[in-house]
């Protein structure tokens, strides 16, 4: 069989859209993978990650902060999409109506509840390899987030540390017990 592209990809999401399916699709090594949703504590902790990031950013004009329907075409081809990411504004002036065609400086992977943590491992580790500056993993099984850099071992925060980026977003900071969905009474 031979390996598919992203113009196959496209057609495909057409031809589902056509019928009235909306799937989010990667492409990986010439395979198109269906992902499934979030579960409703992942997508949360997203939504949250997004609003604190979004938060520093936009007012700053930095860049730019996509959800897990952004799509990055790699430079190996590859279409992916992280839980969240985020380009300077220097490498991204404007939005478009297509793939970003390139890598994001910051990648974050949030585990839900059929996700395995090696395989988000790997792809944080391909994003990295790929050019992205920052990986972020968080884990609301453990209330961890691991961050990790193209060089050096990842640093695992837990509540009470503060998440920051310095090489990438000097001041902004987010404490890790702010990630987690509240509980009401």
């Amino acid at each position: 069989m031979p390996l598919l592209t992203v113009k196959d990809l496209e057609q495909l999401q057409a031809t589902l859209s056509e019928a009235g399916f909306d799937y989010q699709l990667e492409l990986e090594d010439g395979k198109i993978s269906v992902m499934g949703p979030s579960d409703i504590e992942s997508s949360e902790i997203g939504a949250e990650f997004i609003r604190l990031l979004g938060n520093w950013v936009k007012p700053r004009r930095l860049g730019r902060v996509f959800d897990s329907s952004g799509g990055f075409i790699m430079p190996d081809t590859n279409l992916k999409a992280p839980d969240v990411s985020y380009v300077s504004a220097e490498r991204l002036k404007k939005s478009q109506r297509y793939f970003a065609e390139l890598v994001p400086d910051l990648v974050v992977e949030i585990k839900s509840q059929s996700d395995r943590i090696k395989s988000l491992q790997d792809k944080i580790k391909m994003f990295l390899e790929m050019g992205a500056l920052i990986g972020i993993l968080i884990d609301p099984d453990e209330q961890t987030v691991t961050v990790y850099r193209p060089t050096g071992s990842p640093i695992l925060l837990r509540d009470g540390d503060i998440l920051t980026v310095p090489e990438l977003l000097a001041g902004w900071e987010a404490p890790v017990s702010e990630l987690w969905p509240p509980e009401f009474d």
